[in-house]
């Protein structure tokens, strides 16, 4: 379809002020990836608004033009949600920054979506209350970012994921009206379209006000870092500590190329050099209830191989210890500015098989992996470091990610726990979801978004971007499937 895209800026130029509409090719290119830079497309035209009346303005106007819109906060999702990959308008929502209001009687806030994760809890701390969902790009990742991708984080073994925080959102639909979805209470009789909405990466509409949880900050919180000699006897120690009982508020694992990235990032030692292996566990609650905890998890940890366990119980310690497994990614990325982030989901059972899995596939591909991720939940997230430069090898990074993403989905997990599908694992989703689960999935889709504007081509496999499923349909065939109806074979 032939889009009047001077009409369409001549419209927006109406109603928004000069500099929110970007149409220059040399600032749009600041767009043209997010977090996953290994697709770039920059998107023909570009706006900024800053209220929820812009943003329907802008997206009603998308609709009379017939013209496809994406929605997109601080860039820093790794799944090519934010990606225009076919012509249509880029609506960037970080100049939306207020917090509009505070309730701490009933424990919520109300922000806009360019509000950045971290700013939510440093709004209410010094009122004894925190926002629980941390993922680890917290100092600059938004909050409706974390909104359509169901973000999770460190403490998302504990407390549970954004959507789990999320009360309410004020919503522009594909057509530009503006509904509310969700309400002032967590639990209601009406069909949860709040619940639909979070994680739908853009497909749905965009949200321009949430209403987010608080929770009061706990009375002691103490954090523990562990070194083991493998990969294994970590896992080991998470199994441990799980099976006993314990449940921390984050259990995190890192692996030797991490700790030397960070070591190195830092010039001191922040983790034991020489370890196979790092865990950190973080305990939160009661004062007496922590102190036991600790004093049960060191000695699991021990049983575990563990060599030195440090504690930090003062908040500058603790800090401290995270601050490695928080730049872990940009600490790897300082080594190797090109690398393929996955995130796959496994039971915890099977980390040890599939760390032990994914070790082979690294060494059969070339390929460095380095091991970083959520144990409590079993998400993981490999890092695969490649030089860009190097022939045919976006191909080659790609196809080891897919064979990551099959040890997963053997191991009976998920090839997403919080950075979605988007475009980069799109053409993964038949293989977690019969024939029937895509097209009632497709329906939901329809039912907000009738004529298909809203993050077109993303989440569901189309002709376009499976251009990889002729491989993809011989093994499918042989597994008694088939590409869903609409996804072509080139």
């Amino acid at each position: 379809m032939i889009h009047d895209w001077a009409a369409l800026e001549r419209d927006l130029k109406r109603f928004l002020e000069p500099k929110a509409v970007v149409s220059r090719r040399e600032e749009l290119l600041v767009y043209d990836c997010d977090g996953l830079t290994m697709d770039r497309h920059a998107p023909p035209l570009a706006v900024l608004p800053k209220s929820t009346d812009e943003v329907a303005a802008i997206v009603a106007a998308c609709h009379r033009h017939a013209i496809p819109f994406v929605a997109r906060g601080s860039g820093t999702g790794l799944s090519g949600g934010a990606l225009v990959e076919e012509e249509a308008l880029l609506i960037v929502t970080s100049r939306m920054r207020r917090i509009l209001a505070v309730d701490l009687s009933n424990q919520t806030i109300t922000v806009e979506p360019g509000v950045i994760n971290s700013w939510v809890t440093r709004a209410v701390a010094g009122d004894g209350f925190y926002y629980a969902p941390d993922p680890s790009s917290q100092v600059v990742c938004s909050i409706g970012g974390n909104v359509a991708e169901n973000s999770g984080g460190v403490h998302c073994l504990k407390y549970g994921v954004t959507s789990n925080h999320v009360l309410s959102m004020r919503v522009v639909l594909p057509d530009g009206q503006v509904t509310e979805l969700g309400g002032a209470l967590s639990e209601t009789c009406a069909i949860d379209l709040r619940g639909a909405f979070i994680g739908s990466e853009g497909t749905l509409g965009i949200a321009t006000e949430i209403t987010l949880r608080l929770l009061p900050a706990p009375q002691e919180v103490a954090v523990l870092l562990a070194d083991f000699p493998s990969m294994e006897s970590a896992g080991e120690a998470v199994r441990r500590i799980t099976a006993a009982g314990v449940l921390p508020a984050g259990l995190e694992i890192m692996d030797h190329t991490c700790i030397a990235a960070v070591n190195a990032a830092f010039a001191e030692e922040e983790y034991p050099p020489e370890a196979g292996a790092v865990l950190l566990v973080e305990l939160d609650g009661q004062s007496l209830e922590v102190k036991d905890a600790v004093a049960l998890a060191i000695t699991l940890c021990r049983e575990a191989g563990a060599g030195e366990v440090r504690e930090a119980w003062d908040e500058a310690e603790r800090a401290r210890l995270w601050k490695g497994r928080k730049s872990a990614i940009s600490a790897l990325g300082r080594q190797c500015p090109s690398y393929y982030l996955q995130d796959g989901v496994v039971p915890r059972t099977a980390l040890p098989s599939v760390l032990a899995a994914i070790d082979r596939l690294s060494a059969e591909h070339g390929l460095v992996v380095a091991n970083v991720f959520h144990a409590g939940d079993g998400n993981l997230h490999p890092l695969i470091l490649y030089r860009a430069s190097d022939p045919g090898v976006n191909e080659k990074v790609k196809t080891l990610g897919a064979a990551i993403m099959e040890l997963c989905l053997a191991a009976g997990g998920s090839i997403s726990g919080e950075h979605g599908v988007g475009s980069d694992k799109r053409c993964f989703l038949d293989r977690m979801f019969s024939e029937d689960d895509l097209s009632t999935m497709k329906r939901v889709r329809l039912a907000f978004d009738p004529d298909g504007l809203a993050n077109p081509g993303k989440i569901f496999p189309t002709p376009k971007s499976c251009g990889e499923s002729q491989r993809r349909v011989v093994a499918l065939e042989r597994s008694g499937r088939r590409l869903p109806d609409g996804a072509g074979v080139f």
